[in-house]
């Protein structure tokens, strides 16, 4: 059951990592921990820390208003995560992927068949999400990789964006434990600061 109360208020908020066939799903075990700690810090949300793990088969996806989905491979969805997934979008969920180097072709692939008319769009500073609770004039880039420009897309289902996806910015990797990738702390900042406003902006719209 979704719970969202008042303005920046949400009780009981979970977040949620989806695991799926084909990749490493389960990359950066301590991200949505650490991204749930620092909203509590900052804002008036409330998140629990625990990471909760979801299979898009299991009807469970319905109990959480904000899944996450990230990993290096491939991903494969069956016919039924297809049909939860959708179901679980147009009646108000959302979904973060961060492509944490390696997911973007095959991620693209099966998100089309969930939403076969639909098309990414990429969203420009303006967009709220970038101004939901602090302020960005860019998008993070927490690791360098093959040095592509970062980029930030969503997916509007009736006008409402359901899917934030971004690509070349490993956001979450900034979320993890210090020790895992020794980011500079003015990156590890970043994506924290940007992280919340996904989830203020998710809570919220």
């Amino acid at each position: 059951m979704f719970i969202i109360v008042g303005f920046l208020i949400a009780y009981n908020l979970n977040f949620a990592r989806i695991k799926y066939e084909g990749g490493d799903w389960y990359n950066d075990p301590s991200a949505l921990k650490n991204l749930a700690m620092e909203l509590n810090n900052r804002t008036t949300m409330k998140a629990n820390p625990e990471e909760i793990i979801v299979s898009l088969m299991d009807k469970a996806i319905f109990d959480y208003p904000f899944l996450f989905l990230t990993g290096h491979g491939n991903i494969k969805l069956s016919n039924l995560e297809i049909e939860n997934l959708k179901t679980y979008l147009i009646n108000g969920g959302f979904l973060y992927v961060d492509d944490d180097y390696g997911l973007d072709s095959t991620f693209r692939q099966e998100i089309q068949k969930v939403f076969p008319s639909l098309e990414f769009e990429e969203l420009a500073y303006s967009h709220p999400v970038y101004h939901s609770f602090y302020d960005f004039t860019f998008l993070p880039k927490i690791h360098k990789h093959n040095g592509k420009t970062p980029k930030c897309y969503g997916m509007f289902y009736q006008g409402k964006l359901v899917i934030l996806y971004t690509y070349e910015t490993n956001i979450s990797d900034g979320w993890a434990d210090e020790s895992v990738h020794k980011d500079p702390e003015i990156k590890r900042e970043e994506a924290f600061k940007f992280g919340i406003n996904i989830v203020v902006y998710a809570m919220t719209q």
